[in-house]
C-alpha cells in the first residue's frame, strides 16, 4: 500500500534539489561497469548499506525492486520502514531511464518530473548477487544484494570498492534487515 503525505513531497523535493546540484561538481565521473543485462538485473535488491539520502537515513528493511516497463523504462519500488522494524512501511516509485550508449549501466532516476538523478552501476557481481550504485558527486552510494544478509568478508570487499570509487566510507550506514527466511531468498536468473 502506498502512503502519500507531506514527507513524500519533501522526499521528491530533496531528490530534485540533489539532482540539480549534482551537476555542479568537479569530481571525475564514476566509471560504470562494462555492461548490464537488464533482464537479469530486474527484481528485488536489499539495501545492505548506503551513504543515505535524507528520506532513507533511518531506513530499516530497505528493498529496491526493478521491473522493465513496455516503454523500456525501469519501474522502481523502494520500500522501507523509517526508524524501526515495526514502523509503517513507506514506498517511493521513481522511474529509471537507461542512458543511451551506456550498455545499460547508467540511468537517470526520476523522482519528480522532469529531473533525473544520476544512477551509475559502478560494480556488479558477475552472478548478479550484489551491486554498488554510485553517483559522480560522491554524495550517495548504495550497496545492495539479492539476499538480506551478506558475509562480513563480502561486505568488507564491497566497502573497499566504494572507497576506491572515491567515497568517504566512514559515512556508510549499514541498513538493518530482518525478513522472514522465505522473503530473503532470491536467485538471480
Amino acid at each position: 500500500m502506498q502512503t502519500r503525505h507531506p514527507s513524500h513531497l519533501r522526499a521528491a523535493l530533496f531528490f530534485t534539489t540533489a539532482a540539480l546540484i549534482g551537476g555542479c561538481v568537479d569530481n571525475p565521473p564514476v566509471p560504470p561497469v562494462a555492461r548490464v543485462d537488464l533482464q537479469r538485473f530486474m527484481g528485488p535488491w536489499y539495501v545492505i548499506a548506503s551513504i543515505p539520502s535524507f528520506p532513507e537515513r533511518d531506513a530499516y528493511n530497505a528493498l529496491e525492486t526493478y521491473a522493465l516497463a513496455g516503454d523500456g523504462k525501469v519501474q522502481t519500488e523502494f520500500r522501507y520502514r523509517r526508524g524501526s522494524f515495526d514502523a509503517e512501511e513507506k514506498t517511493m516509485h521513481p522511474v529509471g531511464t537507461v542512458v543511451p550508449d551506456s550498455n545499460n549501466a547508467v540511468w537517470g532516476m526520476q523522482f519528480i518530473w522532469p529531473i533525473q538523478a544520476e544512477y551509475i552501476i559502478a560494480d556488479l557481481d558477475p552472478e548478479y548477487r550484489d551491486v554498488i550504485v554510485a553517483r559522480s558527486r560522491r554524495d550517495y552510494v548504495w550497496i545492495m544484494a539479492r539476499t538480506s544478509q551478506i558475509t562480513s568478508a563480502r561486505y568488507e570487499q564491497l566497502v573497499a570498492k566504494v572507497a576506491q570509487l572515491g567515497y568517504d566510507t566512514a559515512k556508510l550506514r549499514q541498513v538493518p534487515q530482518l525478513w522472514p527466511a522465505a522473503a530473503a531468498v532470491h536467485s538471480a536468473k
